[in-house]
């Protein structure tokens, strides 16, 4: 292997298969060397306001020393621990800050890799859960346009898509549901009440990410989630995305009464900094799994489980976000956010700019159908890569989703590019 320095975008184009892209026609990656706060630096000393957080990951900004500080301690302590009959102190320490953090009545936490393992973990949980009861549900509830993840099972649970369609005759059959609105709410209890043997309904509570940023009406969610309880469906929360502040609330589960039955989550679990799943569960549901009979063990695991490095830079990026400060530039951030949006919502060529927390979407009129392969996103990616701007527009959907450290120059310098963009699209 070669290790001739050189332009690291060049470099990477002779060896490396980036996701979600298509590379024949995507321009060169930039190389980035460096972070600091909000912002990404690349081999020129360029500077990138990172306002997408990296793929919704990065909380707490770029290279914060806290968590660096307590990686690094933990690092000449210990690195890994098989996690089947062993553990040690990042993850029990983890486990115990965060339970009582959670939505309802969390009392149990399986460590995984990401999100899509931490909804395979939930999917498993679920069905097996019913199974070692001795009944037989072992259907699953779903909304349209959802994203779980990548992997078989997240593939399964998430809408038939683009990301789904190569493989969609080979995922396992999901009810999928309309997302509740004032006037729907009864036509999708109906849906369900013609569908027998449910074990559980997965959802992402208030906000579809990966779907276009889709943000749904509480009261209907509320009462839908009431009727699944009543018909004692489990209920799985996949907080991958919205938990840790990114709404507004601690989890997105706070706005609602109903709680889950499971907790998925990931991104910003670690700030950013490691790869970590978590999967949190009921007492009920553990409970179903204890048994002398071994074939009632939850028989799933990883190699990384429970990573120590991983546990310590969760472990660190709780210590951020319990300080008051967190709460504070959350606010903040929405503040600005409600200020600019009144301004999207005179401009013609926008339209359902909306706003939920940290989160600031809205989408560009075309001629084309909104979504995920609308032809404008390669403009828009090119837009903003030129004034300097890490935002990933999703399809005609545009989105800011800051780490919470953003300050409001950053913030202006973001709002200004969307404003050059709606310039540059505005006819001569």
């Amino acid at each position: 292997m070669s290790t001739t320095k050189g332009n690291l975008s060049a470099r990477d184009l002779g060896v490396i298969w980036h996701p979600y892209t298509q590379m024949q026609t995507a321009p060169a990656p930039i190389g980035i060397v460096r972070g600091e706060g909000a912002c990404l630096y690349d081999e020129d000393n360029n500077e990138y306001i990172d306002a997408t957080s990296s793929w919704w990951v990065n909380i707490h900004g770029h290279a914060h020393p806290h968590i660096a500080q307590q990686l690094a301690a933990q690092a000449l302590q210990l690195q890994h621990c098989i996690f089947a009959g062993y553990t040690h102190p990042p993850a029990v320490n983890l486990a115990e800050r965060l339970l009582p953090l959670l939505p309802g009545q969390q009392r149990r936490v399986f460590y995984s890799d990401n999100g899509s393992t931490a909804v395979e973990v939930a999917i498993k949980m679920a069905l097996q859960y019913w199974h070692n009861k001795g009944q037989r549900r072992n259907k699953i509830l779903a909304f349209k346009n959802a994203y779980h993840g990548d992997t078989f099972g997240a593939m399964s649970v998430s809408g038939r898509s683009v990301f789904t369609r190569v493989f969609d005759d080979f995922l396992f059959e999901v009810h999928f549901l309309d997302v509740p609105s004032k006037d729907n709410v009864a036509d999708i209890i109906a849906t369900i009440e013609a569908t027998e043997q449910v074990a559980a309904f997965i959802f992402e509570p208030l906000l579809q990410g990966s779907g276009g940023m889709v943000m749904y009406d509480i009261p209907g969610f509320e009462q839908l989630l009431q009727y699944c309880r009543q018909q004692q469906i489990l209920l799985i929360a996949d907080e991958v995305m919205t938990g840790f502040g990114r709404t507004g609330k601690n989890f997105a589960m706070e706005y609602l009464q109903t709680a889950p039955d499971m907790v998925c989550l990931s991104k910003g679990l670690t700030g950013g900094s490691m790869a970590l799943g978590i999967t949190t569960c009921t007492s009920d549901i553990y409970d179903a799994f204890l048994s002398a009979d071994k074939l009632k063990t939850l028989f799933h695991g990883h190699s990384f489980t429970a990573n120590p490095l991983a546990c310590t830079v969760a472990l660190a990026s709780l210590d951020l976000f319990e300080d008051p400060a967190c709460a504070l530039n959350r606010q903040r951030i929405h503040e600005n956010h409600q200020r600019f949006l009144q301004e999207l919502k005179q401009i013609g060529i926008i339209k359902n700019a909306r706003l939920l927390g940290t989160i600031l979407a809205f989408e560009l009129v075309t001629d084309n159908a909104d979504g995920y392969t609308n032809n404008l996103a390669d403009y828009l990616h090119r837009f903003f890569r030129s004034k300097r701007i890490m935002l990933r527009p999703l399809g005609n959907t545009l989105y800011i989703l800051p780490p919470y450290c953003i300050t409001d120059e950053q913030l202006a310098a973001v709002y200004d590019s969307i404003r050059a963009l709606v310039l540059s699209l505005q006819p001569a």
